[in-house]
């Protein structure tokens, strides 16, 4: 069979919706991991045991864990264990949420505890509660470090919405799919959600290393 290039430009629009899809489902799972995963993270690196061993389960359950499983675990055992149904749209972004957020807490915990100790007991030392010296002083210097592997981390999830085809949610690689299903342009179809995914990891790249030229650390 011939390749005909012209059927990229007739599903267009098509490809663009799975995109615009893929775009939401990152981004709200990444604003919810990014929330999760600091909680955790600062629980690990501060918290009691207590605190600590939760973030600890959290974390090991989830690494150790496909993010495939965990969305048709939300989507399919959740309904029968707990009685809460779960679109599959909003069943896609709570995944990335908790996959994201388990591996952004170490990243978080790590770049806690590599900044020196000195800096925390100054800032006690002048009267600073300990919140504020994790704020104001740990924080921003701290947050520099987390910059390339939250870079990864992001570029891993956007990745990871192609797997939620399983449940039937319209991101791009479902949108390819149906596509290639109705026509069987096999190499045209894929080949323009090959490129569209390289586009947009080829721009949160692009964010991500301007970010952190500006937030180097002197």
């Amino acid at each position: 069979m011939e390749t005909d290039w012209s059927v990229i430009i007739k599903f267009l629009p098509d490809l663009i919706e799975g995109t615009k899809s893929t775009i939401y489902i990152t981004l709200a799972g990444l604003i919810g991991g990014l929330i999760v995963g600091a909680v955790a993270g600062v629980m690990r690196a501060y918290g009691g045991k207590i605190l600590n061993a939760i973030a600890f389960i959290y974390i090991e359950v989830v690494r150790g864990t496909p993010i495939v499983v965990q969305v048709m675990f939300l989507y399919f055992a959740l309904p029968i264990l707990a009685n809460i149904r779960v679109d599959p749209l909003n069943a896609a972004i709570l995944a990335i949420v908790i996959n994201a957020g388990a591996y952004i807490a170490e990243i978080v915990r790590g770049a806690l505890l590599s900044i020196n100790k000195g800096l925390t007991e100054a800032g006690l030392a002048m009267g600073l509660p300990h919140w504020k010296v994790l704020i104001y002083i740990v924080g921003p210097l701290a947050f520099r470090r987390m910059i390339p592997p939250l870079g990864n981390q992001f570029i891993v999830s956007l990745k990871d919405t192609s797997l939620f085809i399983v449940i039937g949610v319209g991101e791009l690689t479902r949108t390819g799919q149906e596509i290639m299903a109705s026509n069987f342009r096999a190499v045209e179809i894929w080949t323009a959600v090959a490129v569209i995914y390289l586009i947009l990891t080829g721009v949160l790249t692009f964010i991500l290393r301007f970010t952190e030229k500006r937030m180097r650390l002197l």
